[in-house]
Order: structure tokens, then C-alpha cells, then sequence
């Protein structure tokens, strides 16, 4: 697969921009995916062409039905992207900004004395609108707690707190301070099970370029993506909602078409970005298998995607002949243990008598990009649990290489001055 084909792997590498350095610090190796991937080279040519297009879809004019097609085009790339079987995708703000605005029109349709479930893994991208808008409409918020040694939620945890009355719930796919998923279709499932028409709210923002989406698998009504987080670029979100979700009264202009759910014009270049992502995800299903339909080669790409990122994960976290791994560094916790099969492409951890402030500023001096998470409003729901003040997050994607990893781990070795107990 990816990890075995250099010439596959330089390729890969080829389309993205900055992949080797950055503009502002010079040569670098990016660990630092999880707060937002690199961009394909092929978004940025298609950002500038379309930044300076003066004129608006909708207008009788050819640039205008130009404008329209590649709208059209990017809707249903968007399908063969994420499989769903019906509903709408729109493009908002940001993946924050279209979750909490599906989830307050959910609670504000919701029958009243009903109930929101969400977990507390969740970022609070989903977990701050979801309290919110059960204060604001007088619902019960219902919280499940997520295991802390592993990071995830279940299907039974869900389960365990479900009642009929429960009326919308909130899932996470994978967190961004971890890179733990969670098993988002078995999850809808045992809602379902109890109250089969409850409105499903999914937060996929970290999950998006770590692995496919399906969601006629999921069975749910909203699933958000920030396409910066999957190779695109910043200044746009992306949903997709139900038929159900849509049909729901929400904020439009008086007279509009009727279930259109985007207020104003949109960027045709948001659009004609995602495609290029899509496009991308189709080549790379080429190049890892002999799949010819083009939802096909999208799971091949997941696929080697996957497997690609759980073997740069695996030998941070285990080494390899020569270099012992993370977990081989006495007084360091892997977050979310060193054996987790549903980590995506990130191992964060702590160092005991090492702010990781340090690290992460020691690993910057020789080139090497990750990021500190702290105990705040963003993730000390993993932490303060955990009684970590912070961790160190290096988050990685399937254009990183081994050797990129070799090298973090040798600088790891060498700022912690680290002795390797006996295995």
C-alpha cells in the first residue's frame, strides 16, 4: 500500500502544497494535521481563479451558467464523496457554524418536556450548541460519558441513557485531541432503537480526512465537515442533512425556494474546491487498487488511508529495530492508550515533569510541527479527567512518511534525554 510504494508516496506528496516547508519558518516536517490539513495544490489554483470572477450564479449570462454547473458539478461529487441516499448539502461559515445551526433547528422543532443526548467526548463544536439549545427551548440535556482510559463512547453508553423522549442527539466521529473514533453507525443504531425518529447531529470535522464517510451507513440527519481539516482551504463548511432535517421550519428568505437552507450567495469557489478534493480522493483510489467506479476507488482511498496512517501511529508508538517508540519513554502516558484500535492518525501524550509547552516549542527549534492541547474549553473534557494540565498532540495524515516519524521520534528521545526501561 501507501507505506511500501515510494513512488506512490512522493506523488502524493507532489500535490500538496508546502508538504516539506513553511513559507514563514522554512524546512519543517507538518505533525500538526489535526488543526488543519495541508491544502492540495490544485485547491489553491482553483481559489484564484475563482477569486476573481466578478459575476453571480443565477444571472443570464455564460459565466453565470458556468458558475451554476460547477455548483452543480461539486453537489454531486459531495454524493459520491459521502454516499448519501437522498437529502441536500449546503456550505456555511464554518463545520461549528452549520453544527450549531442544525442542531438549534432541531430543538426548535423538538416537542416540548423532550430531551438532547450527547456525550461528553465530544468537542464543543457539538456539545456547546446541543446544552445551549436544550437551555434555550427547555429540553433536558442528557449527558454520556465517555470511557476515559480509551477515549470512546459506545453504542452501549448511548444505550444506557436512551429514553423514548430523547428527541435530538449529538455524535462525535473522532476527537481532535486524541484521534479516537467512534463507531458512528452502531451508535445511531441503539438511538434508534429506542426512539426511532430522533434527529441525529453528527460532528465528522476531525474524521473527514482520516477515513471515507458513508452516510447511508450511518442512518442520520446531519453530518458537518470543515474543509480545511480534508486538503481544502479555510473560509467555508460543508453539511449534509436529511430530507427530514431540511423540511424542518429554519431561517430562509421570505419567498424563496422552498427548503433551500444556504442564506445569500455563495462562494462558487468553496464549491469548486470541494470537488478537487474529491477529485483527489478518486486518483488515489486508482493508484491502490484496480477499482474503476468512482465511489469505489474513494473506499480504496479510505482504506489505504487508514492503513497508511495506523502504521506511522503504531511505530511512533512502538519504535522499531534501533528506536524504541513513545511508549518506551519512562514517565510518559500515552492519552487514550498506546494499543487503541480506533486511533486515526494522532497520538497525544504527556511527559510527568515536562510542561508540553516545552516539547512542542524544543520539537519547533529543529523543524518538527505539533501542538499543544490544554486543559480549556476545548479539551478539558480528555484532560482534566485525566489530571493533565496539557499533552502534546502530533497529528499525522497519509502523506506524512516513516521517515518523518523516525526523525520526531529521535528528537523526542533526544529533548527528553529519556532512558528505555527493559520491554
Amino acid at each position: 500500500m501507501i507505506q511500501n510504494n515510494p513512488t506512490l508516496i512522493a506523488a502524493i506528496r507532489d500535490r500538496f502544497a508546502h508538504v516539506e516547508s513553511c513559507p514563514f519558518q522554512g524546512p519543517r516536517i507538518y505533525l500538526e494535521n489535526g488543526g488543519g490539513a495541508l491544502t492540495l495544490k490544485s485547491v489553491i489554483e482553483t481559489s484564484a481563479f475563482y477569486a476573481g470572477i466578478p459575476d453571480n450564479q443565477g444571472r443570464d449570462n455564460p459565466a453565470a451558467a458556468a458558475l451554476t454547473e460547477t455548483i452543480e458539478k461539486a453537489r454531486a461529487d459531495l454524493r459520491i464523496f459521502m454516499n448519501p441516499d437522498s437529502g441536500q448539502f449546503l456550505v456555511g461559515e464554518t463545520g461549528t457554524e452549520l453544527l450549531f445551526r442544525m442542531i438549534r433547528t432541531a430543538c426548535l422543532s423538538a416537542a416540548k418536556g423532550t430531551k438532547v443526548i450527547g456525550s461528553s467526548i465530544e468537542h464543543p463544536s457539538s456539545r456547546s450548541a446541543a446544552r445551549h439549545w436544550a437551555q434555550m427551548t427547555g429540553m433536558e440535556y442528557v449527558n454520556v460519558g465517555h470511557d476515559v482510559s480509551s477515549g470512546i463512547v459506545t453504542a452501549g453508553d448511548y444505550a444506557a441513557r436512551m429514553t423514548p423522549d430523547v428527541t435530538v442527539a449529538t455524535i462525535l466521529h473522532a476527537s481532535p485531541v486524541t484521534g479516537i473514533g467512534m463507531d458512528v453507525a452502531a451508535i445511531a443504531r441503539a438511538i434508534r432503537a429506542v426512539s426511532p425518529h430522533c434527529l441525529i447531529i453528527v460532528d465528522g470535522i476531525q474524521h473527514a480526512a482520516h477515513g471515507q464517510m458513508d452516510l447511508q451507513a450511518y442512518d442520520v440527519d446531519g453530518y458537518a465537515i470543515s474543509p480545511y481539516k480534508v486538503f481544502s482551504r479555510h473560509g467555508y463548511g460543508i453539511a449534509w442533512i436529511s430530507d427530514r432535517l431540511s423540511e424542518l421550519p429554519h431561517e430562509a428568505l421570505k419567498g424563496g425556494p422552498a427548503g433551500n437552507w444556504e442564506l445569500g450567495t455563495r462562494d462558487t469557489g468553496a464549491f469548486a474546491t470541494i470537488s478537487n478534493v474529491v477529485d483527489y480522493f478518486d486518483w488515489l483510489g486508482g493508484e491502490v487498487s484496480d477499482e474503476t467506479e468512482p465511489r469505489r476507488r474513494i473506499e480504496a482511498a479510505g482504506r489505504a488511508i487508514h492503513a497508511h496512517e495506523t502504521h506511522l501511529t503504531n511505530t511512533l508508538i512502538n519504535g522499531t529495530s534501533g528506536l524504541p517508540g513513545l511508549r518506551d519513554i519512562e514517565g510518559l502516558s500515552i492519552i487514550s492508550g498506546a494499543d487503541n484500535p480506533r486511533r486515526e492518525g494522532t497520538v497525544s501524550f504527556a511527559i510527568a515533569d515536562l510542561a508540553s509547552s516545552i516539547l512542542v516549542g524544543r520539537l519547533k527549534e529543529q523543524g518538527i510541527r505539533t501542538h499543544t492541547r490544554k486543559a480549556d474549553h476545548y479539551s478539558g473534557n480528555i484532560l482534566t479527567p485525566l489530571n493533565l494540565p496539557d499533552c502534546i498532540r502530533v497529528s499525522m495524515c497519509h502523506y506524512n512518511t516513516t521517515d518523518e516519524v523516525y526523525q520526531t521520534l529521535r528528537a523526542i528521545r533526544h529533548i527528553t534525554g529519556s532512558r528505555t526501561p527493559g520491554r
